[in-house]
């Protein structure tokens, strides 16, 4: 398939700059995957579209604040360090821009010294290995003097780091939010266990490949980024009690179907598990764990529209593209979201 049949038309001015004073007050598109029938609801009334015996599953990462703005100690120049993956106690595989002016032994200072960081490696595309140096515990330091890193697309500061965190964030290690989470308030979330819905979690940490371009013509040629997951016993035997009961299982979130999927296509069912996945889910794939999604509206040409179009099929995603463009939804991570199921009732 070529990566050109996913891309439509978007408005700049549908890409949600902020989140909306009220999380639950986004609206909802519901796509039924079956017959492409679209109803337009707000979010808020998702549990209209959810019955007792079903189980959402959540992705509990949490965003680490991990972008830096420091100075080098030589020469007094601005820098902004982005962290992207520890390898080891206080050594981190950062992107630094300008990477020109941080060689090997090139030390950087943030808040006034506060933290400090050497270069002991470099690597490609403005990669730096940076080891850093503080007093107290690293995790404080970064709350205190690092921001959130927003997509690229998003160009208003955020004035609430909360906001780019979803209510139920636990385990740290993200690069970016699992976004579709996002739009969840505790109220909400207890209102689902309420009416009888299960709620159990998985963990998977977000890496910037997620915003990174599709750059073949062919979607069969690209290469997809690793990121690192974990499944717990509790959420397997969820699952597999979920099934056996009839109800279904809505993932939440393209980061909690990549779990999913990676552990049925590897165990043959989803098992407590935990390593490293680089799933590609495009049209054509055959879905082993999940029976619906909610998801936020994702960028053309992107990884992303083509794993909901291998659920929904393309033609019908694309169509309720132009529907969600014709009626001014909000698009990406502060944007709008879609649930998409089997409306009848059925899988």
């Amino acid at each position: 398939m070529k990566v050109e049949d996913f891309n439509f038309n978007l408005p700049e001015e549908l890409i949600a700059q902020a989140p909306l004073k009220e999380r639950a007050e986004s609206r909802l598109m519901v796509l039924d995957k079956k017959d492409g029938a679209i109803t337009h609801a707000s979010f808020k009334d998702i549990t209209r579209y959810l019955k007792p015996g079903d189980l959402l599953v959540l992705n509990d990462t949490k965003v680490l604040p991990a972008r830096l703005h420091g100075v080098k100690e030589e020469t007094g120049a601005n820098i902004e360090v982005l962290l992207l993956k520890q390898e080891e106690t206080d050594v981190w595989e950062t992107l630094v821009k300008p990477a020109k002016r941080i060689k090997e032994g090139s030390i950087i200072s943030f808040g006034d010294g506060k933290l400090k960081a050497v270069c002991t490696g470099e690597k490609e595309q403005g990669g730096r290995m940076l080891r850093f140096q503080y007093e107290g515990i690293f995790y404080e330091v970064l709350e205190e003097l690092g921001e959130m890193p927003l997509p690229p697309y998003i160009k208003e500061q955020l004035e609430e780091k909360e906001r780019y965190q979803t209510v139920y964030a636990k385990e740290r290690g993200s690069a970016a939010a699992p976004t579709a989470g996002l739009h969840f308030t505790d109220a909400l979330l207890s209102e689902l266990k309420e009416r009888g819905i299960r709620i159990e979690f998985i963990t998977l940490h977000v890496g910037l490949g997620t915003f990174r371009p599709v750059s073949v013509d062919s979607i069969e040629d690209h290469d997809m980024h690793a990121e690192f997951y974990t499944i717990s016993k509790q959420t397997e035997e969820a699952i597999q009690e979920t099934k056996q009961q009839g109800g279904r299982v809505i993932a939440v979130g393209t980061t909690s179907v990549r779990t999913l999927e990676t552990a049925a296509r590897d165990h043959g069912t989803v098992k407590e598990s935990s390593g490293w996945t680089d799933i590609f889910i495009y049209p054509g794939f055959q879905f082993g764990a999940i029976d619906g999604m909610i998801t936020n509206f994702h960028l053309p040409k992107s990884t992303l529209i083509m794993l909901i179009s291998a659920l929904a099929g393309q033609k019908q995603v694309l169509a309720a593209y132009e529907e969600a463009v014709k009626e001014q939804y909000r698009f990406f991570s502060f944007g709008d979201a879609m649930l998409i199921m089997d409306t009848k009732g059925g899988k």
